[in-house]
């Protein structure tokens, strides 16, 4: 009696740990069907076992062994790595698509060294940066490549080192190239198809307009940062299409002659703030630009949003 008590008892244990292997299984085969716009879990997804019973005259399948089903049913994640935070908010297929994107950063001044340092702690797959300037002392208040230790290094070569130190599998392209409106053309041709968004970060009017103009007949996707000196407050900055700034000295240029030479939109950062008023150092030269100012705060934060614009939008972030 007491053998058939315990014949029973295993038979019923040997159930439950039947039963009790797929229930734990069961979330996992349903959790990459939460990542199919992603290509990588599209591809797990087909990997999943299915519980579709075998056609008629269809051969059994080859069994698999207790890893080789782990491995299918494993859902990647970015967990001790240094995107998990972004991952919890931006998802994994969104990740997935901020890793496969090219970004091109014209200018790495104060808005663009702070751009492209948050691209690429944002995880950015690959980089174009572009400028022919070199670190001087007056770029240490706001620029994120000016420190002591890197004054008179090319600036180029410098954003290349910082984007190496915080993600070494960003690709980054580092141009030496001091742009001019005749060279964006034939710049920009070389990567016409490939760039997922064009950061303008430059002061040149001229050379403005002709990326304006150039993304405006491409399609080249592209935002422009307008002026940030003689500027104080942050919470003034306004994505907006150039006809609708206000307030902003360089916005006025760019606005009156984007009219002027038929570009029909250019999407712009600008501060909708009034500059600070300051007279130029008496016997100046208007080169020297003596009355323009800029915080140590502005720049960064320009140079933020526009790198948040760019990886909520390719990471396809609704809208708030």
């Amino acid at each position: 009696m007491a053998e058939n008590v315990n014949s029973k008892n295993a038979t019923i244990a040997g159930e439950a740990t039947s039963s009790g292997a797929t229930a734990a299984g069961a979330p996992a085969v349903g959790a990459p069907a939460a990542e199919a716009s992603s290509p990588a879990s599209s591809a797990r997804a087909d990997a999943s076992p299915r519980g579709f019973a075998p056609s008629a005259g269809a051969s059994a399948p080859t069994p698999r062994t207790r890893e080789e089903i782990a491995e299918s049913l494993r859902v990647r994640t970015r967990r001790g790595t240094p995107t998990e935070k972004l991952e919890v908010i931006m998802t994994s297929a969104g990740l997935d698509r901020v890793e496969a994107a090219t970004v091109m950063v014209i200018g790495l001044g104060g808005v663009g060294s702070n751009c492209v340092e948050a691209l690429a702690r944002g995880g950015v797959g690959h980089l174009i940066v572009v400028d022919h300037d070199v670190v001087g002392l007056s770029n240490i208040n706001r620029q994120a490549i000016a420190f002591h230790s890197t004054l008179g290094r090319k600036k180029h070569e410098v954003v290349r080192d910082m984007v190496h130190d915080i993600n070494p599998d960003c690709q980054v392209e580092a141009l030496d190239m001091f742009l001019r409106a005749d060279d964006v053309a034939p710049l920009l041709d070389r990567y016409l198809g490939k760039v997922d968004m064009l950061i303008d970060a430059i002061d040149s009017v001229s050379a403005k307009l002709a990326i304006a103009e150039y993304a405006d007949r491409t399609g080249m996707p592209l935002i422009s940062s307008m002026g940030g000196a003689n500027k104080l407050h942050p919470e003034c900055l306004r994505f907006a299409d150039v006809s609708e700034t206000r307030n902003d000295p360089l916005a006025r240029v760019m606005r009156k002659e984007c009219r002027k030479r038929g570009i029909r939109r250019l999407r712009v950062l600008y501060s909708c703030e009034e500059p600070v008023k300051r007279p130029a150092v008496e016997g100046a030269e208007r080169r020297e630009r003596t009355n323009l100012g800029t915080a140590s705060f502005m720049p960064p934060i320009f140079g933020q949003m526009l790198a948040g614009k760019v990886l909520c939008e390719i990471a396809q972030v609704p809208e708030a």
